[in-house]
C-alpha cells in the first residue's frame, strides 16, 4: 500500500462481527490497480451504535463511503439520505456513497455480484431451479437477481416464514409472471442451492439445509466469506456436488462498489 496522508481518500466496511471481512484486502489491491490514493478499513460498529455511526459519517469530509455487510443491510436505509430503486425494492444495501454536501446515498450490489460469480464459475442459471436458504439482506438481493438472470423457479426457505413471504411478494411485484415458491429445509431436486443466511459463520452454527438431501449434480453456493469452506460446503463437498464458496460474489463486486464511490481513475 502506498503511504496514507492528508490527501487520502478513505472508506470504510461497517460489520458485526468485524474479523471476517475481506472487503479490505480485496479494494486496496483494487485501488493500487487503479493507482488511486485511497484506503478502505473496517470499522466494527454493532447493531444499537448504527445510527450513530451512519451519523457520523455525513462529518467526515475525506470519506469517499462505506461498506455495508451483516447485520447492518437492512437497518441502514432507513438512516441514508437516498436509497436507488434497486435498494428500495430489495429492502436492504450494501454501499453507501458520502457526498460532498454530506448526503449519504445507499445502493445494492450483492445480487449481481453473487451470480457474477457464477457465471465466472461456468453456471448458466437460464432454466435452472433455484434454491435460496435466507431472506435478509444479502438473500433479499440474490433471490431479485436469480430471477432477472432467468432461473426457471424460485424456492425461498426462511426460519422465519413470513420474512420468505415478503420475499416472494416483492419479487413477484416486480416480475409478475416470476416463479416463486416457499419452500422447507429440503434442498432435494434444485440445480442450485445457496446459503444466504449467516449459518456457517461461527463454529457450533446449525446447517441451514438438511444436508442428507442434497446430490452430486447440484451446485452448494454460499455468501460467507470466512471461513472459505463452511460446514455447509464441506457436507457438499463430501456428497459430490459443486461448491462455489463466497470469495466470487465479493470479487465480482469490487470494481462495482469502486465505481459507485466514485472511484474509477487514479487520483
Amino acid at each position: 500500500m502506498k503511504e496514507i496522508t492528508g490527501y487520502t481518500k478513505v472508506m470504510g466496511i461497517l460489520a458485526d462481527p468485524i474479523e471476517h471481512v475481506k472487503t479490505p484486502q480485496r479494494m486496496n489491491e483494487h485501488l493500487a490497480t487503479l493507482g488511486y490514493d485511497g484506503v478502505l478499513v473496517p470499522f466494527h460498529v454493532r447493531p444499537q451504535n448504527l445510527a450513530a455511526a451512519v451519523q457520523g459519517l455525513r462529518g467526515i469530509e475525506n470519506l469517499a463511503g462505506v461498506i455495508v455487510t451483516m447485520p447492518h443491510k437492512s437497518a441502514v436505509l432507513a438512516l441514508c439520505d437516498e436509497v436507488t430503486p434497486v435498494a428500495q425494492k430489495i429492502g436492504a444495501a450494501n454501499v453507501i456513497r458520502r457526498e460532498a454536501s454530506g448526503r449519504l446515498v445507499a445502493h445494492m450490489l450483492d445480487g449481481e455480484g453473487f451470480v457474477g460469480g457464477l457465471i465466472e464459475a461456468g453456471l448458466d442459471l437460464k432454466g435452472r431451479h433455484a434454491y435460496l436458504a435466507g431472506a435478509g439482506g444479502a438473500a433479499n438481493a440474490i433471490g431479485f437477481s436469480l430471477v432477472q438472470a432467468g432461473v426457471a423457479s424460485l424456492t425461498v426457505y426462511n426460519r422465519t416464514a413470513s420474512r420468505a413471504e415478503d420475499l416472494k411478494a416483492r419479487i413477484l411485484s416486480l416480475h409478475p409472471h416470476a416463479d416463486v415458491r416457499l419452500g422447507t429445509r429440503d434442498p432435494a431436486g434444485f440445480d442450485v442451492v445457496v446459503n444466504a443466511t449467516p449459518l456457517g459463520m461461527k463454529p457450533g452454527d446449525a446447517l441451514p439445509v438438511d444436508v442428507a438431501r442434497l446430490t452430486p449434480e447440484q451446485w452448494v453456493c454460499e455468501v460467507i466469506m470466512q471461513p472459505a469452506e463452511t460446514p455447509l460446503l464441506a457436507e457438499a463437498r463430501a456428497r459430490g456436488c459443486t461448491v462455489h464458496p463466497g470469495a466470487p460474489m465479493l470479487a465480482c463486486q469490487i470494481a462495482l462498489m469502486a465505481r459507485f464511490l466514485g472511484i474509477d481513475a487514479a487520483r
